[in-house]
């Protein structure tokens, strides 16, 4: 049977713009109390709050915390559980990159690298840690939603690092749907081109490139790859997968 949404509490890391938005409305909508975490802007996550609460008469809570500090992402599973009572599922959408050359091997140091590891792997592989112990708890498990990136399955994107953490983390989504039990549905969606904030870093070129590249021609629709995280989180099914939402943008042969 579906997996019930209303009533559940569900902490949106990276929560408070873009897809990360998105994907909180989407969730509020099912009758799911969120929790917003947000690393430096307080003012969109007080916004958003303020919206979801009147918009669909949930609870909200606003979390700061920088998702590559191991700490940071603890206290943002320890503050849901105060708020709400527990924690039934989460959507990892933090993300770091820094958009660069992708054929320049000096284009990103050292300190810059280990950010991106932090945020895209380390940071992920603590929040499962620290809500397993709850997860188990509940009587219907809970899930973890990954937000990965087509980045994680082709030779490109933002930057190199951005391409091989987003490929670490997807691995990581296996590991942790493999060994954390029958309480744990943990996934991973892939989206393509979004024309976020952070998507139209890429310039008008290279936009259009990308949607002429995409075999429906078009960008991922934000609507859409929101839709899919719904999905996930409703099907008791489906566990240790990624989902590629991207018009088409890298379809994979295997």
């Amino acid at each position: 049977m579906p997996y019930k949404l209303k009533d559940r509490n569900v902490l949106v890391t990276g929560g408070s713009r873009g897809l990360g938005a998105e994907i909180s409305r989407r969730f509020a909508a099912e009758g799911c109390n969120i929790a917003i975490n947000y690393a430096n802007n307080e003012s969109p996550a007080k916004d958003l709050a303020k919206e979801i609460e009147s918009s669909y008469h949930v609870k909200t809570l606003i979390v700061k915390g920088d998702c590559g500090v191991m700490a940071d992402c603890r206290n943002c599973i320890h503050e849901t559980i105060k708020a709400f009572g527990s924690i039934e599922g989460i959507v990892g959408n933090a993300g770091w990159t820094k958009f660069t050359n992708f054929n320049d091997l000096d284009a990103m140091t050292e300190e810059e690298w280990d950010k991106c590891y932090a945020v895209n792997v380390k940071g992920m592989h603590a929040l499962a840690k620290e809500a397993l112990p709850t997860f188990n708890k509940n009587a219907e498990g809970g899930f973890f939603i990954i937000t990965s990136s087509i980045a994680a399955k082709s030779l490109g994107g933002s930057s190199m690092a951005y391409s091989v953490t987003k490929a670490a983390q997807v691995h990581l989504m296996k590991c942790l749907a493999k060994v954390c039990g029958e309480k744990a549905r943990i996934n991973a969606v892939l989206p393509g081109l979004l024309l976020t904030d952070w998507g139209n870093l890429y310039g008008p070129e290279r936009i259009a490139g990308l949607k002429d590249a995409a075999a429906l021609k078009k960008e991922t629709e934000l609507g859409d790859c929101a839709d899919a995280y719904i999905m996930l989180a409703k099907n008791t099914s489906i566990t240790g997968q990624n989902i590629h939402v991207d018009s088409g943008l890298a379809i994979q042969h295997l």
